[in-house]
């Protein structure tokens, strides 16, 4: 049997388990605060973690491996480097192996999702949909431990069958893979279903690799004592814990929970500093808030539209001025110490009209921005629809946009954290120039206003549903609120 040499130790550890939009960098942390001993990512599919290029953030000290559209897909930091487990989704060898080879160097192990029972992950034939094809998952954890020089673990759930199962995990620990998790359901239990304590025992009891227990946070897990009675039913190495650490990171604190106010201003300190976007921070935070969404502070998250929002909402709102000074400072440090690498506009500025500009969406209406103003304006006067041109500049990944509207060009003087932040402040300089309404509160726009109030399948009074995530640039929609399909967004708990 091949075994990787290069291994990270499974034997009595704790462990954050993998989770959809929960698993990101702040989270990881907190938990290696609260005492975890290991943390995995959240599944990242190999099909997108192949367009990544890899970046080293001086700014965030950070490495960061960003997608073509400029979204940071994984982010991590030296802290985690020993103990963060990165979790794929494929369903393909080769491509595991480009993409474990694309980031063994900057985490601890690497991990195949096997165990995903949700569409999303099956159709592509990831997740479960592995577990009823053994050929295809030897192929890919022997690539991997063949491949690589780094632990190689997966992810299962069990099979209907007890024999089958056996027979299943035998196979795999043949792959020379250095642990296995197991979720104690089938494909198609969910966790108000009970964990099969007595299936993940003998699946322990059969093999000589460590066995990691999940699945207990619904029947099981409330405290940290409860850890260690889990482990003990199911005879683990070690235990895998995903809701119980979601609801309460401190669960993995051998002194007991802390106070919910506390972790949560923790997590948003981190989330700050790691520059999460906000609206992975706030799902995150209305997963920790449960049924006090509907507490005053519930409500403040609920209509935060930012990280500042947020920070207010918790009386971090100093906090945060002070990291994003500290930040801009320290930006502006690497900018004075590499001029050679600021990328400017390529084309001649001197026709460019400029202000010093940025764009506050808090200070536009949630279907209203600069952008569609000018397009608006454009149509009315018949010019062409304005053109954007945008650069990024390589020292700190901050953008920059021209646009052109009949023939003359707009820009900003300040630079921007994203494409179509700077998109939109460009617009902005443009119409200031030409003392046009840019849709602020309050301002009269009447042709878009009519749009809005006419805008199909519009329920302002309703909650919205986050689609999934990833850091960076995540996502457009601001709440997610949690209901019967909060299991649906979650592997493993």
């Amino acid at each position: 049997m091949i075994v990787n040499s290069l291994s990270l130790c499974y034997h009595n550890k704790l462990i954050l388990a993998p989770m959809v939009r929960v698993g990101t960098l702040p989270m990881r942390l907190l938990a290696l605060d609260y005492g975890a001993d290991i943390v995995y990512c959240e599944e990242l599919i190999d099909l997108k973690m192949l367009q990544c290029k890899r970046v080293v953030n001086e700014v965030l000290s950070t490495v960061d491996f960003v997608a073509p559209d400029d979204r940071v897909v994984f982010r991590t930091c030296e802290r985690e480097q020993n103990r963060v487990v990165f979790q794929m989704g494929t369903s393909d060898a080769e491509r595991a192996l480009a993409v474990a080879r694309l980031v063994e160097n900057d985490v601890a192990g690497i991990d195949v999702n096997m165990g995903c029972p949700k569409e999303y992950s099956t159709k592509g034939g990831m997740g479960a949909a592995l577990l009823s094809d053994p050929d295809k998952i030897e192929k890919i954890l022997s690539t991997l431990v063949k491949g690589i020089h780094k632990p190689v673990t997966c992810k299962i759930r069990i099979l209907p069958s007890l024999e089958d199962t056996l027979n299943l995990v035998k196979r795999i620990e043949r792959t020379g893979i250095s642990a296995i998790a197991v979720h104690g359901r089938n494909r198609e239990e969910r966790p108000q279903h009970p964990v099969s304590c007595e299936v993940i025992r003998a699946i322990a009891e059969t093999l000589s690799i460590p066995v990691i227990a999940n699945g207990g946070s619904h029947d099981h897990i409330q405290q940290h004592l409860d850890i260690e009675d889990f482990r003990q039913a199911t005879a683990a190495s070690s235990v895998m814990v995903a809701r119980a650490a979601m609801w309460n990171p401190s669960i993995f604190l051998k002194d007991g929970l802390r106070p919910l106010e506390e972790v949560m201003q923790k997590y948003i300190r981190y989330a700050v500093q790691y520059d999460n976007h906000y609206t992975n921070t706030k799902y995150c935070l209305c997963q920790m808030l449960r049924e006090q969404l509907e507490s005053p502070q519930g409500r403040l998250l609920h209509a935060a539209q930012s990280s500042q929002e947020i920070c207010e909402a918790f009386g971090l709102g100093a906090f945060y001025e002070e990291t994003i000074r500290e930040l801009d400072a320290r930006r502006a440090d690497l900018l004075a110490k590499t001029p050679e690498a600021v990328e400017e506009p390529a084309e001649d500025t001197s026709g460019i009209i400029k202000m010093a500009i940025k764009f506050d969406r808090r200070a536009y209406p949630p279907q209203i921005t600069p952008k569609m103003c000018l397009l608006e304006w454009c149509r009315r006067e018949k010019l062409p629809q304005p053109m954007y041109e945008t650069v990024q500049r390589p020292i700190d990944r901050m953008f920059c946009s021209v646009v052109t509207v009949a023939e003359q060009k707009y820009q900003s003087t300040l630079w921007d954290k994203s494409k179509k932040l700077a998109e939109q402040t460009a617009a902005i300089v443009c119409l200031r120039s030409q003392g046009l309404p840019e849709g602020r509160l309050g301002e009269e726009s009447p042709s878009l206003n009519k749009r809005k109030r006419e805008a199909p399948n519009q329920d302002p009074g309703g909650l919205r549903v986050q689609e999934p995530a990833l850091p960076g640039e995540i996502c457009k929609k601001p709440f997610v609120t949690l209901g019967s399909s909060e299991d649906d967004l979650l592997e493993g708990c």
